[in-house]
């Protein structure tokens, strides 16, 4: 570890500790709360918002904890967002909720809460724990949403729909719809019992997204990593999946690029100390010129802007896509340069080598059947489960 890395997380261990020992109720705000993020996911444009309709979005949790917090988000929309019920509770099956554990949120005291366009807003906490690896439901209600509504489009989660405010009920009885999106909601926090306790931030495509993974089952690679942290019992507990499907390093287009959307969906989340990269064949396949210069370039910001906000930085490898109707010869030439300034540059806290994991090995070009989700390019179940397995979890850690 270098000089200048190790006085970051030094002084990132230092805050976290410091956080963690802040008392006191914390108003409706924008700013980031104490605690760890314990679920997470990249906000994007979802068409537009309906007036008297509410949400049942369900969410799972990676660090256990107290004093439960969520984060909404308004990011994409050119109007203020008001959201007049907003409840959390423990999934029974399908819609129905625990008997018991469905409780309103409020925001600065209030019931209703207002979000401006553009900005986030997170809710007061909310008493009592809230374990590890839980199916969380949060359910809200809008009564005049219009214009562009904010969320995240390809959740592999089933969640839950219908008109009216119907957020107060555990029954599933008016929650007949089903959506496979998440509508303004992007963070869940707690407060955990040690104050050292962090999170990994995964910043990705729809690999990461959880693409070609089965629904509602939670078998996205950060899923498998977050089962990992947990068992191992280590300081970091929470995985925040800041994935979205086609998203690139450099280009906005499916969702601001990573560079763009690097403070608000990584570095703002609380109680991140690494952050997971792990992006970049969507630049290769989509020919617009990109060089692997370009793309180290890229890499290189992200990682100097984590830094200097006391994080430290993971970074994977691209994967194999040859089949992919985008592949060919020029575009594997980059993927490989880029590759190998990844293994070799030293500019990285750690380095997992996600390629050597999931390439045949009668093919490196192509994914090994046994991993490949059937297109060539997205892991299924048992892909996601070797990428998680070959990260080093001691190296995801500043200590």
């Amino acid at each position: 570890m270098t000089g200048r890395i190790g006085r970051a997380c030094r002084l990132a261990a230092v805050l976290l500790t410091v956080l963690g020992c802040q008392t006191g109720a914390v108003r409706a705000s924008a700013t980031t709360p104490p605690g760890v993020v314990t679920w997470a996911a990249s906000a994007d444009r979802l068409g537009d918002g309906v007036a008297d309709r509410s949400y049942r979005l369900v969410v799972h949790t990676s660090a256990a904890g107290s004093g439960l917090r969520i984060r909404l988000s308004n990011a994409f929309g050119d109007r203020p967002l008001t959201l007049d019920s907003v409840y959390a509770g423990i999934q029974d099956e399908g819609a129905a909720l625990r008997r018991g554990s469905n409780r309103r949120l409020t925001f600065g005291g209030a019931r209703t809460v207002t979000v401006p366009a553009g900005a986030v807003l997170w809710s007061d906490p909310l008493p009592g724990g809230l374990p590890a690896a839980t199916n969380l439901v949060v359910s809200l209600h809008s009564p005049d949403a219009a214009g562009p509504a904010t969320g995240h489009g390809m959740a592999m989660q089933t969640s839950y729909v219908t008109q009216g405010d119907h957020t107060g009920e555990e029954s599933a009885a008016h929650w007949t719809g089903t959506t496979g999106s998440w509508f303004y909601l992007d963070a869940v926090s707690v407060r955990p019992s040690g104050a050292a306790t962090g999170a990994v931030a995964a910043l990705g495509d729809s690999i990461t997204d959880g693409w070609q993974s089965t629904t509602d089952l939670d078998r996205r690679w950060p899923d498998y990593l977050a089962r990992r942290l947990h068992s191992a019992g280590g300081p970091l507990r929470g995985v925040a999946n800041e994935g979205i499907s086609g998203n690139q390093v450099l280009t906005d287009g499916a969702g601001q690029s990573a560079l763009h959307r690097l403070d608000r969906d990584v570095l703002s989340q609380p109680g991140v100390r690494t952050v997971f990269l792990f992006e970049g064949v969507n630049d290769i396949k989509a020919h617009t010129g990109v060089t692997a210069r370009d793309l180290i370039a890229g890499y290189r910001e992200i990682a100097d802007r984590a830094h200097a906000a006391g994080k430290r930085v993971a970074v994977a490898t691209v994967g194999p896509f040859k089949g992919w109707p985008e592949w060919d010869p020029a575009a594997e030439a980059v993927r490989q340069q880029v590759n190998e300034f990844v293994r070799t540059s030293g500019e990285f806290d750690a380095v997992t080598d996600f390629d050597r994991v999931l390439r045949s090995p009668y093919d490196s070009e192509r994914l090994l059947p046994f991993l490949d989700g059937g297109d060539h390019l997205h892991p299924n179940d048992k892909g996601m489960r070797a990428m998680a397995d070959a990260v080093d979890l001691d190296s995801l850690d500043c200590g």
